[in-house]
């Protein structure tokens, strides 16, 4: 069963890499309560450099509908099942301590980058 699973995520993954789509150019505004958050792909794509480091394959129990899928579409507050993992979760814990975005930006400043850990430097109130 395991070896199955596995043979799944690799074919996910190689489907996802072959039949990406660039990524936007321009920057796409994600909302928040805690404010809109502006996001660059060019700039976060010269650090992670694939697309699959945050945007992860297809899970079993809800499969993607395209391969490059808006985190909105499964990850929504509250949480859709199968998804147990609501928006702002896809991204950092409620405390913004741990998580996809601010793990990384903490890596990143432990190597001398200036990526941004507090809240307000990325969530950004309208008005």
């Amino acid at each position: 069963m395991k070896i199955v699973r596995k043979i799944g995520w690799f074919l996910t993954i190689v489907s996802v890499s072959l039949f990406a789509q660039q990524p936007p150019r321009h920057p796409i505004l994600l909302k928040s309560a805690a404010g809109t958050v502006k996001f660059e792909h060019t700039s976060h794509l010269k650090v992670a450099a694939r697309c699959v480091v945050c945007h992860h394959p297809s899970k079993p129990l809800k499969p993607l509908k395209s391969a490059q899928q808006a985190c909105t579409d499964c990850h929504t507050k509250p949480p859709t099942p199968p998804v147990t993992t609501g928006l702002p979760g896809a991204f950092h814990n409620s405390a913004a301590t741990a998580g996809l975005c601010i793990d990384c930006h903490k890596q990143q400043n432990a190597g001398g980058k200036a990526a941004p850990v507090k809240c307000v430097d990325c969530h950004q109130k309208a008005g």
